[in-house]
């Protein structure tokens, strides 16, 4: 494959860039800018599947999965957000801590792995409440993963509880906390954040908060969300400082490019991209961030055929069953209103696009293949 593509008619450039990535070279911010703008999508295609491979081979994960999303109350104002509402407004939940353990205690016979818990920031709640419902999680579920909370959650409760960042994510280890996901990233860029959501924590916020977990034992996942006002500049600086904590403390699990939704934002007027960007951002992706291991497609955002079809563009992993337990993407206009998969699902999506279904735990301990 390798020589039939330098063998044909590229742009010197690209010529380039397509040898450094079959050495398995890193790409530069420049080089990776190129791709997004000049590189087919055949190409990409081609060259992400090669890097898949290497560090993956023909496996592609899921796992046994439900969501927590305890409030949509928040405090911030994002353009991008069809979730959140003020205390009072209609549409809006506050769930109780009992109410959350009974939805927990339905899982006691379940075989799920890992519980996602994130929501609203809401005004009230601090690390200790949060802390509190991880405990009494565990004492339902006690060999669950607990991933919860976004930077932008943790950021709040931490400082309301008046601790410092190292101290309230110990506590919170204490706790049983065990992973972080990657949500709140958004565009890292100051200029777009600046138009989208200025309120909320910064990058430098997002980044810290990270590392410091990172260094407290406590990895994490990665997000960005495009299609939206930002543009592939932007996208090459989001990734850039990525790649630079990830060679700095190895913390990060995975990475998950998130759509941009239309539907009850404040941003609706600019509509979606295609679903041929989609496959270009997840290429591009793979390439350019040579030190994560995992590139993941979250299907209850881009839908299923998508889904299937990012598995040739880079992806190794689709998240899991989720059994309909989260509404962020769905009211903002998701494909699928109702996001469930069943374990067999999972298997034949991944096993019509001609690769080995894994089942992994949060951290990607091969559970059983396929």
């Amino acid at each position: 494959m390798k020589n039939i593509i330098l063998s044909t008619e590229l742009p010197e450039n690209l010529k380039t860039i397509v040898e450094k990535v079959f050495r398995q070279e890193r790409i530069t911010d420049e080089e990776g800018l190129y791709l997004f703008e000049k590189a087919g999508l055949g190409l990409l295609g081609v060259l992400a599947s090669f890097i898949r491979e290497k560090k993956n081979g023909n496996r592609v994960c899921f796992n046994r999965n439900f969501h927590i999303e305890p409030t949509n109350i928040c405090i911030y104002n994002c353009r991008f957000c069809s979730y959140r509402r003020k205390t009072d407004e209609k549409g809006a939940w506050e769930y109780s801590l009992d109410e959350i353990l009974s939805k927990v205690s339905e899982y006691r016979s379940k075989p799920v792995t890992e519980v996602h818990i994130v929501g609203g920031v809401h005004p009230k709640r601090d690390m200790h409440y949060y802390g509190n419902m991880i405990r009494k999680i565990k004492e339902i579920l006690p060999r669950v993963h607990v991933k919860a909370f976004t930077a932008i959650e943790l950021d709040f409760m931490i400082k309301k509880s008046r601790m410092t960042l190292d101290e309230g994510l110990k506590k919170l280890k204490e706790y049983g906390l065990d992973s972080i996901p990657g949500g709140g990233a958004e565009i890292f860029r100051k200029s777009i954040r600046e138009k989208i959501c200025d309120e909320k924590s910064s990058t430098l916020e997002w980044l810290k908060i990270h590392e410091t977990a990172h260094k407290n034992s406590i990895p994490s996942n990665a997000t960005m969300l495009y299609g939206h006002i930002e543009n592939y500049s932007d996208r090459i600086d989001h990734l850039s400082q990525l790649r630079q904590l990830q060679d700095k403390t190895g913390g990060f699990n995975t990475f998950i490019p998130l759509k941009y939704r239309r539907a009850n934002n404040e941003l609706s007027v600019i509509g979606e991209v295609t679903t041929l960007e989609d496959l270009r951002n997840f290429a591009v992706s793979r390439i350019y961030l040579d030190n994560f291991p995992h590139i993941k497609s979250y299907w209850p955002m881009i839908g299923r055929d998508t889904t299937q079809l990012s598995l040739s563009f880079g992806v190794d992993d689709i998240d899991g069953t989720i059994d309909d337990s989260t509404k962020i993407y769905s009211m903002a206009g998701a494909d699928d209103k109702t996001p469930a998969l069943s374990t067999d699902q999972l298997v034949t999506l991944i096993h019509e696009s001609g690769k080995t279904a894994a089942e992994r735990d949060t951290l990607y301990n091969i559970i059983r293949e396929y």
